[in-house]
């Protein structure tokens, strides 16, 4: 469950406020151009999207809308599918304008000063104004969802165009089913050989992903292995009993694009 806590300026209010319908328009968008094929990995169709017009401007036309939201007065539910719809568009656009290329990581931060992070990646990149404030895609997920939401559950939801991330959604989230599939969306990483592996010599090996934020799940070995159990097959979580430590980690920071990358 979504954990409940009072933070300052940008946490969503208790009270009772109207779930807000379906996002149609990104629906349409992620059902046109995203796919999953029999390895269980999501990809998009970047150079058919780019190629289309109109479904480029539909895709800024939706983040200019989501631009002029409240987060603030929304419900926790319906506050947490907004700020994953708004990352996981904001990426797919930040994509989209430079595509063609191999990975996320070839894109650099803008507009940062001095910061060193500028190098390994656009994530520091202010990208929109949510309530008066500036925010890149680092502000959304590590000051926004992880503080607010304390749910490890954000990184099943929030995707960063790599083939190693958590699948892009086959629709965008809403808050009417939010617990649902985000539970669906854990599942399906975690029981994925880049979520959790169980290797020949009975080590296990897992995402990056449980590495670089262990203090989301539980902050030690241990607590990443239950929470693999908590959402493992009956095979994966049998296999996990006799596992305590995590052996090694990897994660494939190749874009999850549809087509495959021209040669050099």
């Amino acid at each position: 469950m979504i954990r409940r806590r009072s933070l300052a300026l940008v946490v969503p209010a208790l009270l009772a406020h109207p779930a807000r319908a379906a996002e149609p328009g990104l629906d349409a968008l992620l059902g046109r151009y995203a796919s999953t094929p029999a390895d269980g990995v999501t990809r998009v169709d970047y150079a058919r999207w780019k190629a289309d017009a109109a479904d480029m401007a539909a895709l800024d036309a939706w983040i200019a809308e989501a631009a002029t939201r409240r987060p603030s007065g929304m419900a926790r539910t319906e506050a947490f599918a907004f700020w994953a719809n708004l990352y996981n568009a904001l990426t797919l656009k930040l994509v989209l304008e430079r595509y063609p290329l191999r990975s996320i990581k070839d894109i650099r931060s803008t507009g940062v000063g001095l910061d060193p992070r500028q190098f390994l990646g656009p994530w520091r990149t202010r990208l929109v104004t949510i309530e008066g404030q500036r925010m890149s895609l680092d502000d959304i997920e590590h000051g926004t969802m992880r503080p607010i939401f304390r749910d490890p559950r954000v990184h099943y939801a929030v995707n960063c165009a790599s083939i190693g991330c958590p699948n892009l959604p086959a629709r965008a989230w809403r808050a009417a089913s939010l617990e649902a599939d985000l539970d669906a969306a854990a599942r399906a990483f975690v029981n994925h050989p880049r979520g959790a592996l169980l290797l020949p010599d009975g080590g296990l090996r897992v995402s990056s992903i449980y590495k670089w934020f262990r203090e989301d799940f539980g902050g030690d070995d241990a607590g990443v292995i239950a929470h693999l159990r908590r959402h493992a097959s009956p095979a994966l979580a049998e296999g996990l009993r006799n596992v305590a430590r995590v052996a090694e980690d990897a994660y494939d920071w190749a874009l999850n694009d549809s087509r495959p990358p021209a040669r050099a």
